[in-house]
């Protein structure tokens, strides 16, 4: 089982969230994201929630408070169904590159390339991101 931490932020710049979704993920939040919403009297604002552990629930929630500008969070217990993953490193054609790969019953299900290393090999190839990972789509194909 684990924990969802969410409040409704419509009253802090947006520029401050990359810090706030930092500082989480080095209390060891499983995942932070941000759902635009309305809120009353057609208010714009951003729906934060913290995917945690029941043992990091407190300490993030103490994050949440103190570094943004909402005066309450709700919590609430859900189940997470996730694949067996794992990471693998593999030399290309056009460069080296971090593979997540997913398996269901033993076998292997779904694979993708990580960003930072479709970035990384775009910036020093010259190569767009779309050429990039159509390349490495193609070679893990074969992989």
């Amino acid at each position: 089982m684990l924990k969802v931490l969410e409040t409704n932020i419509d009253d802090m710049s947006p520029e401050y969230y990359q810090y706030i979704f930092n500082e989480l993920f080095k209390n060891c939040a499983l995942d932070v994201y941000l759902t635009p919403i309305i809120m009353k009297k057609q208010r714009l604002a951003n729906k934060l929630s913290v995917l945690c552990t029941e043992e990091k629930s407190e300490i993030l929630m103490k994050i949440i408070f103190k570094e943004t500008s909402t005066f309450g969070i709700r919590e609430y217990t859900v189940n997470r169904y996730a694949l067996q993953r794992d990471f693998k490193i593999v030399d290309t054609d056009i460069g080296r590159v971090r593979v997540k790969v997913g398996y269901m019953d033993g076998g292997l299900l779904k694979s993708y390339p990580e960003s930072n290393d479709v970035k990384a090999i775009a910036e020093k190839t010259g190569l767009s991101i779309q050429s990039v990972l159509k390349i490495l789509r193609l070679w893990l194909l074969e992989y």
